[in-house]
């Protein structure tokens, strides 16, 4: 039977599917995970600092600072053997030990340095967050010691997933990015590796997401371009931009 007069025409039926799917269809979930020292503070002088300690306990003459900040982002064993390359295992893992226990001897005596936020990560954070990024932290720290930096600057409650040392093996192996997309929900091309070190960089290409280095942290630019980095930034009010 014909249409009456004024009738609407009916739309074809691939093309009612196709506007039904893009009413309905969910938008991916986005994810920021960054890297913790050198990212989102500055802990260089503690971690110098610890990591004397420690070699002075062995009593080993300890490596330069510039070799120190060069190890940021590692697990502990792992930034042992790099810094001692000569040792053995029982040494790094002793060298791990005394580190963790001067970290603990600076903090009870009140012998560590401020680690402050670099400027503007905070309203980063805020302005990520509400612009529908659900974020999170990647890092070499151990679950205290992350958990104390976020307590510290009251950021714990930005990140919907945390990953640390303590659960995963080091970086760059992926597994600490894999499983905060997991928790996070999001997909790898859906996700950014936000950090300051070549470690950082690697982790998330073999994690298959992109990788964003940060020029305030702790490796040359160089180096992050070397290994993989995507884009650089190279001030904490560049990364909406970039992310986008």
């Amino acid at each position: 039977m014909a249409n009456g007069a004024g009738a609407a025409a009916m739309p074809p039926p691939a093309a009612a599917a196709a506007d039904h799917a893009a009413m309905t269809t969910t938008p991916a979930i986005r994810l920021a995970v960054f890297d913790c020292d050198g990212t989102l503070v500055d802990s260089q002088a503690n971690i110098c600092r610890a990591a004397e300690e420690a070699f002075d306990r062995a009593g080993l003459v300890p490596p330069p600072r510039a070799a120190i900040r060069r190890i940021v982002g590692l697990s502990l064993v792992e930034a042992m053997r790099v810094l001692l390359p000569d040792g053995d295992e029982t040494q790094h893992h002793l060298l791990a030990a005394d580190y963790k226990l001067a970290f603990q001897r600076l903090r009870a005596t009140g012998g560590l340095d401020d680690e402050p936020l670099f400027d503007g990560i905070a309203d980063l954070l805020d302005t990520l967050r509400d612009a529908g990024w659900r974020l999170g932290v990647a890092t070499g720290k151990s679950d205290r010691g992350l958990a104390h930096i976020l307590a510290q600057h009251r950021i714990a409650d930005r990140f919907v997933t945390l990953q640390t040392a303590d659960r995963h093996p080091s970086k760059p192996d992926p597994a600490m990015l894999a499983a905060a997309m997991a928790e996070g929900g999001a997909a790898p091309g859906d996700t950014a590796m936000i950090g300051d070190t070549s470690f950082d960089m690697a982790m998330g290409k073999a994690a298959g997401a992109r990788a964003i280095g940060v020029a305030w942290g702790y490796h040359p630019v160089a180096d992050l371009a070397a290994a993989g980095a995507d884009t650089i930034a190279d001030r904490v009010a560049a990364l909406p931009g970039l992310l986008a």
